[in-house]
């Protein structure tokens, strides 16, 4: 790694929009009863911790992962799969889908098709970040944070080559400039 990261986001910024999107999710939910998140793993773990800690409404956690890359590089997009699932019986709950980054809209439509087939009572997305320029399926996002530019994010739970995740901002790196080839993930 050779140089800091280009801030996009600052931490104050992603701050005071979780805020807004925990304000109304809470309104939107305010008399459904439980609500379960549900994280996709890796990259949510920050923001879901900071969105669930501002909620006002009854909430359960769940995660579940799955990978959509192959290639020894991980840079190549794949079939999404499951590695693994959720813990919880949805049918019946409301679930909330929480995801940090939409870029081409695969793995977001996935997980949704898998979930309405265990007939929840409701299910909608939040998402941090989402890349308009890469999306190949017209796929809404009910909670949104911020639309970004098609560049390699990092920081608030995002990562390159499982690095950085813990910054407490957004930024971009050129993988490129940082040697060691091609990253795991996609711009």
């Amino acid at each position: 790694m050779t140089e800091a990261p280009q801030v996009l986001l600052a931490e104050g910024t992603i701050r005071a929009r979780v805020d807004e999107l925990a304000r109304q999710i809470s309104r939107d939910y305010a008399a459904a009863g439980d609500l379960l998140l549900v994280g996709v793993l890796r990259g949510c773990y920050i923001f879901l911790a900071d969105l669930s800690r501002r909620l006002t409404v009854p909430r359960r956690i769940d995660f579940i992962a799955v990978s959509a890359y192959r290639g020894k590089a991980q840079t190549s997009p794949g079939a999404v799969r499951l590695l693994m699932d959720v813990r919880t019986d949805i049918a019946g709950r409301h679930v909330l889908l929480v995801e940090d980054i939409v870029d081409t809209g695969r793995t977001l439509r996935y997980l949704q098709g898998l979930f309405r087939a265990r007939r929840p009572a409701s299910l909608k997305t939040c998402a941090l970040l989402r890349k308009p320029e890469r999306l190949q399926n017209a796929i809404a996002v009910d909670y949104l944070g911020f639309d970004i530019p098609d560049a390699w994010v990092v920081g608030y739970g995002l990562d390159y080559r499982d690095r950085l995740r813990a910054l407490p901002y957004i930024g971009t790196v050129e993988p490129d400039r940082w040697g060691e080839g091609e990253p795991r993930g996609g711009p």
